[in-house]
């Protein structure tokens, strides 16, 4: 019977593909750390302060802050209240990008956060659970001449975290506050050139619209967007991969169905695992370069999400299949316990990522994080996120270490083996072990990196604990996924070798004393009857008929 190709290569013929792996992993890291960018730009904009001299204007008007059509434009609010203009008839005008440059597909998305400049004055207070109403535009063009379409409109809530570092004195009047960062915008396509957004600070004392919110100077904000360069190198990754995963995926499957045998689950997953990284790797986004799909970035979660789940999933399945505890397995029903929490926070974290991207596809300026409701489930989200990570990682290495165990035991037979059995199966195990290792540190490095990017998804509201991830972490991350699967695929394929053919037909797996030892040592449980899966790591005391 023959064995999958883990256990009957070649130990030189391990190596160089161990070693050859490894190679492209390094390359990965490389391609992040030496030739792409950052994965992100962050320009800072300073809103210009227009005046509204309109009256019951019967369509939109757009108030641009330089260029030949530039609007009027206020140095001060004091020069405001000296004109007697209004608060109501004061627009902010910021245009994305800065003067003589232009926004690009290859951006990919474009997030906008808020900060207002707000100066103390002793009569003029931030009150308690203030609420700034914002009255936005969003408009874009494509060229410098034509006019402005607009995107979207909305009237939007943001709370103000202000404090006041120093003493509230008349002395001190005029000094700022030191408030939050604001989430105010983000659009998931770049497929315009020109942006610009008009801002209204509506007052209505009736109300309590705008009331409170002390003395707003200036507002500014901070426009985020992927460079080019970094989606370049992205998509060239995604294009290079796809094809050598799905190769391998379509080869290692042909090897299964050619068996005289149905697949067992731990083939079935694997096929499973290859499936789910063949979606994450598929380049759909070289369409978002010709063409405005808004629902990229839910999309790439979504996948995500599925690939996460998926592989989850896998190692608990990969360990639990190698117990060898004399349970039967080979159902999926039995891995229910170990599984259903999988895909229950798999679910949780695509109606979380719907109630804020997917309300984000009608209306870019919505955000969870704009009420205290909000912003509590968010952090929460995050924090109980990173916890189960935790717990995940540290229940898959109770898992790898019952394994260890438990081959340790049943290692007692080995003395009594000929020599060149004893070798072959030492081989075996430490072949295995290293597997399990490896199959370890990538768990251990990708909830290092669901970790980091959920905190990078929300850094802004993190105050002073912003966590920058490189393209280096990302590239080399995204490599190591695909290098892993990979590498199971090629390794747990069936293979065309039988190890013993040297042997004489009636040698036994322990050699003389092979009677003597009547205990069968395995370390998968995936062996459901005599022809198969495999002879993986398969090891008997008792006569071995090959």
């Amino acid at each position: 019977m023959a064995g999958a190709i883990i256990e009957n290569m070649s130990t030189k013929k391990l190596v160089i593909v161990g070693v050859t792996l490894l190679l492209f992993q390094a390359f990965a890291f490389m391609v992040g750390g030496l030739i792409a960018p950052s994965p992100t730009t962050a320009v800072h904009y300073l809103a210009t302060k227009c005046v509204d001299t309109g009256k019951h204007q019967q369509e939109t008007k757009w108030f641009m802050p330089w260029g030949p059509n530039q609007c009027t434009k206020l140095r001060t609010f004091d020069e405001a209240m000296a004109k007697k203009i209004e608060a109501n008839n004061i627009v902010f005008a910021v245009h994305i990008p800065l003067p003589n440059k232009e926004m690009s597909p290859w951006f990919q998305f474009m997030l906008v956060i808020l900060q207002f400049d707000i100066a103390f004055k002793m009569y003029n207070q931030i009150e308690e659970g203030a609420m700034a109403t914002i009255d936005v535009g969003l408009a874009y063009r494509d060229d410098t001449v034509s006019e402005w379409t607009e995107m979207a409109h909305s009237f939007e809530q943001r709370k103000l975290n202000c404090n006041f570092t120093t003493t509230k004195t008349f002395e001190n009047e005029g000094r700022y506050y030191e408030c939050d960062l604001l989430p105010f915008m983000e659009v998931g396509s770049v497929a315009h050139k020109y942006y610009l957004l008009n801002i209204r600070l509506p007052v209505n004392e009736r109300k309590k619209i705008n009331v409170g919110i002390g003395e707003i100077k200036d507002i500014r904000f901070v426009g985020i967007h992927q460079n080019g360069g970094f989606t370049k190198v992205w998509f060239a990754m995604k294009t290079f991969l796809t094809p050598s995963i799905l190769i391998i995926m379509i080869w290692y499957w042909r090897r299964i169905t050619l068996m005289s045998r149905p697949p067992v689950l731990l083939e079935k997953v694997i096929l499973a695992l290859g499936i789910s990284m063949t979606f994450i790797n598929i380049p759909v986004e070289w369409f978002s370069i010709g063409f405005n799909w808004t629902w990229m970035l839910l999309f790439g979660d979504i996948r995500q999400g599925i690939f996460y789940s998926m592989l989850l999933s896998f190692w608990i399945i990969f360990c639990g299949e190698h117990l060898m505890d004399q349970t039967e397995r080979n159902r999926f029903s039995v891995y229910w316990k170990q599984v259903g929490p999988i895909v229950f926070g798999s679910f949780c974290l695509f109606i979380f990522d719907m109630c804020e991207r997917g309300v984000q596809l009608t209306n870019p300026f919505y955000s969870i994080w704009a009420s205290d409701v909000g912003t509590e489930l968010a952090m929460a989200f995050i924090i109980v996120a990173g916890i189960c990570a935790c717990l995940y990682f540290l229940f898959l290495c109770f898992m790898v270490f019952q394994v260890f165990r438990n081959i340790s035991g049943k290692r007692t037979s080995l003395p009594a083996m000929s020599k060149a059995r004893r070798l072959h199966y030492e081989g075996l195990i430490f072949r295995f072990k290293f597997l399990m290792l490896v199959t370890l540190t990538c768990a251990a490095m990708t909830v290092i990196f669901f970790i980091i990017s959920q905190v990078n998804e929300g850094h802004w509201h993190w105050g002073e604990h912003t966590v920058q991830v490189n393209s280096a972490f990302f590239t080399g991350i995204y490599g190591m996924w695909n290098l892993y699967v990979f590498a199971i695929m090629f390794l747990y394929a069936p293979s065309h070798k039988r190890y013993g053919d040297e042997q004489t037909s009636g040698q036994c797996i322990t050699g003389d004393a092979g009677g003597n030892s009547g205990e069968d040592i395995q370390l998968t449980t995936t062996i459901t009857h005599v022809d198969g899966p495999s002879e993986i790591y398969k090891m008997t005391g008792k006569a071995a008929q090959e």
